[in-house]
């Protein structure tokens, strides 16, 4: 039987099943990410043939190196951009990810629930009581638009993107636009929801942005300085699939500037480091990068990875193989 390493602790139902199966799997003690000293050190400490890896850990071919006789690094997570896939091709290694079902509907509810709380103003109003301001009914505070028929603009229609538009179009009945690479026809016979042919066409016409976007090449600050200026002054942009994805100085600048009405941040460009000013500015709401932080969700991307683990050992190949 094989030795697997986990690389932080994760739900119990991942390790569980790697042992069910007579795997002998180890979990990193710390409680915190590896560095990749750490990360190298643990992986040359034994002779392990599978890695269970979280998005936080960066896997390069130094890492690689540390680990000849592992056949598969399970990433515990949508995204992989994480891993040097050249690398890992290179010395033979698989790479798998997690893109669970139940992940879009969470990803997407915390889309959208980012999405009200700027829009409506939520965490501004609910400091404004502690602080001990609220005086009683006023009928000009904290006037916001209703969402009800106002245009909603996605960037990157896959899953959580399609998800997130029957939320806003049947829960809110907005107007949908969407931009992605590819044409989602299911997406737009179902919900009547408008192809736009650019990004730029999508900020210049939505009320409300959302990004749903992998991070690449062609996506790192897809949400740069010249884009930033084409959004409407009372527009809100919402990101919860990279960081990187938004070029935060210049996110910083439009807000306080009140070139953009408000913004609701998952994730960051440097994570888990704020760029400067981010923090005190009263129109954005941070979350601490939990939008697919649901008891359903996280179990199953632990079951799919350790699937994922299982079946490379098997010498079978593995549902959600990345390269």
């Amino acid at each position: 039987m094989a030795k697997i390493f986990v690389t932080r602790k994760i739900p119990e139902v991942g390790p569980e099943l790697l042992q069910a199966t007579g795997h002998e799997v180890v979990v990193s003690e710390k409680d915190n990410v590896l560095t990749k000293e750490e990360l190298v050190a643990a992986l040359g400490a034994a002779p392990y043939e599978a890695v269970l890896c979280l998005l936080t850990d960066k896997i390069d071919d130094e890492v690689l190196a540390a680990a000849p006789r592992v056949k598969i690094f399970a990433n515990y997570a949508v995204g992989y951009d994480n891993i040097d896939l050249d690398a890992a091709k290179a010395r033979g290694v698989l790479i798998t990810n997690t893109p669970a079902v139940s992940t879009s509907q969470s990803v997407a509810e915390h889309a959208l629930a980012l999405l009200v709380a700027v829009g409506r103003r939520i965490v501004e109003a609910d400091q404004f009581v502690r602080d001990g301001h609220y005086r009683g009914w006023d009928p000009m505070l904290f006037i916001t638009p209703d969402l009800v028929g106002r245009t909603l603009g996605i960037i990157g229609a896959g899953r959580i993107g399609s998800r997130l538009a029957f939320h806003a179009a049947r829960g809110f009945e907005m107007k949908v636009i969407y931009h992605d690479i590819r044409r989602n026809d299911e997406l737009e016979r179902t919900l009547d929801v408008k192809f736009e042919t650019s990004v730029e066409a999508v900020l210049q016409a939505a009320d409300y942005v959302s990004l749903h976007v992998n991070l690449d090449q062609s996506t790192r600050h897809l949400i740069n300085r010249e884009r930033l200026a084409l959004l409407k002054p009372n527009a809100v942009l919402v990101n919860t699939s990279r960081g990187p994805v938004i070029d935060e100085a210049a996110l910083v600048d439009a807000l306080r500037e009140k070139r953009l009405a408000g913004a609701g941040l998952d994730v960051f460009e440097f994570e888990p480091k704020l760029v400067p000013g981010l923090a005190a500015l009263p129109n954005v709401v941070l979350t601490p990068h939990i939008a697919s932080a649901t008891e359903e969700t996280r179990n199953d991307m632990a079951k799919m990875a350790a699937e994922n683990i299982l079946a490379v050992l098997a010498g079978q190949t593995p549902s959600n193989l990345v390269k």
